[in-house]
């Protein structure tokens, strides 16, 4: 199938074609997860290199995230302009420039300009994320779609192992430990210099990164990656959505995408702040870089429990009902259980630990709603994806908001954000899911 192909159903491709197309897929959600994921230790890295609050710190997802907000609908119409394939190449493409910016913001010491970076790479990563998701959605039953995205999710949460260790090893020293205490009583000039040194290390990462993603928006416009038709309805659907003019008639949808907006908080919450708050026990950042590790390995267990026993066993729905409901357990064992256990060759707040296990609470939450959500969308599945991708602008507000209470009260109370997202994730998996009519409407 060359890359000139033209728009077909998912359903007429050969099942050759269908595994090939996932498997591309799942190449690209390594990707996100990587670019997105190395954010867990960008914040407290970049907190010692500025000396920055903990609100200012949670500016690094802000900045991130945000894009989501600002450019799900563009991205939508750019997909509807040029096809899936060449907008993911325009995705790579400014990834990669959002990538290299990260070089003259190391140059002058600019948190400013990192955080241009970042929206640049949240920007071209909004454009993949609306195109992919689709993809992952259409290709195959939909039963099983929660299954399929449960697979891209390893790929994702596996990448998000690797960065921050990989990270780490890249940018820090033996003797950082050391350096970081040692800042305040250096002098001004020498605790700039000491900093201008640290910023500087992640030049050579972000450069590789930049000509990576060049080379792979190069690769997906020549895959054999087919164009997926999205525009053209079953009859079924096309009845159903017949009087439907508008995105905003589909409640399902608009729920679904607050349920993202929430979820994909608690997942970065539960992600980025990790580190830090380990820190407030005593922990350094060098033994504290794993936790990230540990949260999304835990989000891989689930995935494979999820690969394991849906549809066969339970049903996409109720194992979306079970993990909302154990995430907002473990938020109130985070607020309210205290003491030392041993974990990892530490001695650590069992707190800890369960801040770690959303991992496994969040993990089949993002493959439970996307199937709900943009179920019998039709051709507005497009649109629908994009108003679902504005979601993960929730990456952006929440760390933020919990930054804000971390620095208000304290790390452990600001915990308390998680409480109210998860209880409407429960209602969004026991009925918000099945509105088909906004209750004021005639």
């Amino acid at each position: 199938m060359s890359s000139k192909s033209v728009a077909v159903k998912a359903e007429s491709l050969s099942q050759r074609y269908t595994w090939i197309s996932i498997a591309i897929i799942g190449m690209m959600f390594f990707i996100f997860g990587f670019v997105s994921w190395v954010n867990a230790i960008l914040i407290p890295y970049f907190k010692i290199a500025f000396t920055l609050s903990n609100f200012d710190s949670y500016l690094v997802a802000f900045a991130f995230y945000i894009s989501y907000l600002v450019m799900s609908v563009p991205s939508s119409y750019l997909l509807k302009a040029v096809g899936f394939k060449r907008g993911m190449m325009w995705g790579f493409f400014v990834m990669a420039i959002g990538a290299f910016i990260f070089v003259p913001a190391a140059m002058a010491r600019t948190y400013e300009l990192f955080l241009l970076g970042l929206f640049t790479l949240g920007t071209g990563l909004a454009v993949l994320q609306t195109a992919a998701n689709p993809y992952v959605t259409v290709l195959g039953p939909k039963e099983r779609a929660a299954q399929r995205i449960s697979i891209m999710g390893i790929f994702n949460k596996g990448a998000g192992i690797l960065a921050p260790i990989l990270f780490a090893a890249v940018v820090l020293r033996v003797g950082d430990n050391e350096l970081f205490q040692q800042l305040d009583q250096m002098s001004e000039a020498a605790s700039d210099a000491a900093l201008d040194e640290l910023i500087q290390r992640v030049i050579l990462p972000y450069s590789i990164v930049g000509t990576v993603l060049i080379g792979l928006g190069l690769f997906i416009r020549f895959s054999p990656l087919p164009e997926i038709d999205t525009e053209h309805e079953s009859e079924e659907v096309a009845v159903a959505n017949s009087g439907k003019t508008s995105i905003f008639q589909f409640p399902h949808l608009i729920l679904g995408a607050f349920a993202i907006f929430l979820h994909v908080g608690t997942q970065v919450i539960a992600i980025d702040t990790v580190i830090p708050y380990a820190n407030s026990f005593g922990i350094s950042l060098m033994d504290a870089k794993v936790f990230p590790s540990f949260t999304l390995a835990f989000t891989i267990i689930g995935y494979l429990i999820g690969i394991s026993l849906i549809p066969k066993f339970i049903s996409q729905v109720n194992i979306l009902r079970i993990c909302t409901v154990l995430g907002t357990l473990l938020t109130l064992m985070i607020v309210f259980a205290e003491g030392p256990i041993q974990f990892w060759g530490m001695t650590v707040d069992i707190s800890i630990l369960f801040v770690v296990l959303l991992g496994l609470a969040n993990s089949l939450v993002w493959a439970g709603i996307w199937p709900l959500a943009l179920d019998g969308l039709g051709r507005f599945t497009k649109l629908g994806a994009s108003i679902m991708i504005m979601g993960l602008c929730g990456n952006a507000i929440l760390p933020l908001l919990y930054g804000y209470f971390a620095d208000l009260y304290s790390v452990r109370l600001a915990y308390w954000v998680l409480f109210p997202c998860y209880l409407y994730l429960v209602y969004y998996a026991v009925a918000g899911h099945k509105v088909r009519k906004w209750a004021f409407a005639k």
